[in-house]
């Protein structure tokens, strides 16, 4: 959990509430020390990074996806 200074928050607002949608990332924001406030993302919203290999083994090929075997099919090849 990150904490800022209120007078941060104020500063860059739409940035801090960015890195919060995008990471889930929770924010302290206090006055004085003391606790203010807590931005935490939105439940169900989920937007977050994307998964490098995250659909992975989601499809398959078969054959030679190259050389199809097509060539005694068509007309123009003749």
């Amino acid at each position: 959990m990150t904490t800022l200074l209120v007078s941060d928050f104020k500063a860059r607002c739409l940035a801090v509430l960015d890195r919060v949608h995008m990471d889930g990332e929770t924010v302290l924001i206090t006055r004085r020390g003391k606790p203010l406030a807590k931005v935490v993302p939105a439940a169900g919203t989920g937007a977050g990074r994307r998964v490098l290999g995250g659909l992975a083994g989601e499809a398959c090929s078969k054959g030679d996806i190259v050389h199809a075997g097509f060539e005694g099919d068509w007309e123009s090849l003749k």
